[in-house]
């Protein structure tokens, strides 16, 4: 890593930490009516303060409901190995969804939104990670840059997605366009990269290599706490429960995950700005999409899909999130992709400045240069 990255990278963990204390603001605005601030995203960051509470009943509630069914799920799993492999593969299939809603958790664990106590966040996360794969420091700090960036076009590069405008893309040789249009592909971001990220990447501190021992240490504990795990699995029951109970789990929650962090940023009428005239709190609500799903689907997910409301206002615990819908209407028609609008977001590719929307590879083309 160059002196230049590092500084920049030093930088954006600064704003990060900034911009979670913008979050804690002194006072509390009474609500208002939505029809008198329908759109103005620092109002709706005060107002949104009164939910951030976490109810420590209720987290562990959540927490026994989720991790429970997973174990057990998972030991029934192995057991069916003596009669069905094709059944086995289905029930940890269908584990997946209850992984990743304990992703959820641990994701709410680093906003220290799930518990009142932040050390008891730090430990819950930190063992939730070695289940999904993923160092919770290590983690925490790149997410808490996502939220310090998003939708900033000059500070695009850690925990987001590729993301040329039509003009760079334009401007790119052959093969560097051929490489974008790789990567962008709905078979890589959705079936490769998932893989790359919970199998490879997460077993080291990728983009904090030189930030110090903290992440190392967090990455190389969370390692050498899986492998004791799998190889106690292997001398117990060999290999089959690695390859028929685990993998398919964890590759098929991380293909589910990486497709609601798509969606979550990745739609037609998203927001991004440059740097001079890039808002935090605007970029939050009006960049995140609500992805308006059926009520399984938002059990599962643990709300995630209230993404702009979660990024407008991150120490909000994700149990709380439709409460925020009830009370407050106008934040329903918000950035709203609905389950069957979504499939079509996966064709967007290029960010259009002089439109201000997400095009496809063939919408670009007839964009005018």
């Amino acid at each position: 890593m160059t002196a230049a990255k590092a500084r920049s990278i030093s930088r954006l963990f600064d704003h990060a930490e900034r911009a979670l204390q913008r979050e804690r603001p002194d006072t509390v605005d009474t609500p208002r009516s939505d029809r008198e601030i329908p759109d103005d995203a620092h109002q709706w960051s005060r107002i949104l303060i009164r939910y951030r509470e976490p109810r420590t009943v209720r987290s562990v509630r959540e927490l026994v409901v989720t991790l429970v069914p997973l174990l057990a799920i998972w030991t029934l799993a192995w057991w069916a190995l003596t009669y069905s492999a094709a059944l086995t593969v289905l029930l940890a299939l269908f584990n997946a969804a209850f992984l990743v809603r304990l992703f959820m958790i641990q994701h709410d664990c680093g906003h220290g939104s799930f518990f009142h106590s932040k050390r008891l966040c730090k430990w819950v996360g930190r063992a939730i990670g070695v289940i999904t794969l993923t160092p919770y420091d290590v983690w925490r700090q790149t997410h808490a840059v996502h939220h310090a960036s998003t939708g900033n076009l000059d500070r695009r590069g850690m925990g987001d997605l590729p993301t040329m405008t039509v003009a760079e893309y334009r401007a790119k040789s052959r093969p560097d366009r051929a490489l974008y249009r790789l990567v962008r592909h709905p078979v890589f971001i959705f079936g490769v990269a998932p893989f790359y990220i919970f199998f490879l990447q997460n077993r080291l501190p990728v983009g904090l290599m030189r930030s110090g021992w903290k992440y190392w240490f967090s990455a190389m504990a969370t390692n050498a706490v899986i492998a004791a795990i799998l190889t106690t699995v292997v001398w117990f029951g060999g290999w089959q429960p690695v390859v028929l109970v685990f993998f398919p789990t964890i590759f098929l929650a991380a293909m589910i995950g990486m497709w609601f962090f798509y969606i979550q940023h990745q739609f037609e009428h998203t927001s991004w700005s440059d740097d001079s005239d890039w808002d935090i709190q605007t970029a939050a609500l009006k960049g995140s999409s609500y992805y308006d799903l059926p009520p399984i689907l938002r059990w599962f997910s643990g709300n995630i899909g209230v993404h702009h409301v979660h990024h407008l206002a991150s120490r909000i615990p994700f149990y709380r999130l439709p409460e925020v819908l009830r009370d407050h209407d106008a934040l329903t028609t918000m950035n709203r992709v609905t389950l069957l609008e979504s499939f079509a977001c996966a064709r967007l590719a290029l960010w259009d400045q002089s439109e201000r929307r997400l095009v496809t590879f063939a919408e670009a083309r007839r964009v005018t240069a």
